[in-house]
């Protein structure tokens, strides 16, 4: 039944999330903290003390983070594998709907190309053109800017790869060259009209270090190549060994 397959797919996000917490909170966090430091140390360098802008009676403590770096670790693996519940649901919806339709015939093989298509499409394309930033970088006057052009690199990654997908079933007859050609022309054109027409978005700071910002992207992605890496091949090994549903 498909309540099975969905309780795998929850099962194999849930295990994902985790390992990907474990990969960001060993590659990602200490680069955060390098981040928070060189914050702390561009406020404290400023003209004018946040204290001497306080209202009389407002206490230096006030300002401080709600949340703690300890509470907000913990809050990493908490949402990580909450994330990896809801998306390992909706992965199994997905690939129980693309089973025996589309996709490689070996159950397997299907979950690790749904995981890398996944992959590519909600990560890999919008990363190109709006890599992940640590904190310290970016004007909070743009997240809303920032968010909606996020969202639409996503929808066009997502539309791309769905494009592609249907240029390969419909060529199927086609030379294997002619196939593979115009299942990547099919998904890299409308990727590269998005890049050369949605805006830029640059708010590095000047003097903010180049290998900082380079090795927390690094991390960002290497988190998401972790999940998705891991719902795939979990996925595939409960297709393998599932009964039938």
């Amino acid at each position: 039944m498909i309540t099975k397959l969905i309780v795998r797919g929850m099962l194999a996000g849930l295990l994902a999330g985790l390992f990907a917490a474990v990969f960001a909170y060993t590659v990602g966090e200490p680069r955060i903290d390098q981040a928070i430091a060189l914050e702390e140390a561009a406020a404290a360098a400023a003209p004018h003390s946040h204290q001497e802008a306080e209202p009389a009676g407002h206490s230096h403590g006030e300002g401080e983070a709600p949340v703690s770096r300890d509470g907000q670790r913990f809050g990493l693996f908490l949402a990580l594998g909450l994330y990896g519940v809801a998306v390992g649901g909706l992965f199994a919806l997905a690939y129980a709907a693309v089973r025996g339709r589309a996709g490689p015939r070996s159950e397997p093989v299907l979950a690790i190309t749904l995981a890398a298509a996944a992959f590519t499409a909600i990560v890999l394309v919008p990363f190109l053109k709006y890599p992940a930033n640590p904190p310290a970088v970016g004007d909070p006057e743009t997240i809303n800017q920032r968010t909606v052009l996020y969202l639409v690199a996503v929808v066009i990654g997502i539309l791309a790869v769905a494009a592609g997908a249907a240029t390969h079933r419909y060529a199927a007859r086609s030379e294997p060259w002619l196939r593979w050609t115009a299942t990547g022309a099919t998904v890299l054109l409308p990727v590269a009209a998005a890049w050369i027409l949605l805006p830029e978005i640059d708010e590095v700071p000047q003097g903010f270090p180049a290998g900082l910002l380079w090795d927390f992207r690094i991390a960002s992605i290497g988190t998401q190549a972790v999940f998705w890496l891991g719902v795939g091949a979990l996925f595939a090994f409960a297709a393998r060994r599932r009964s039938p549903v």
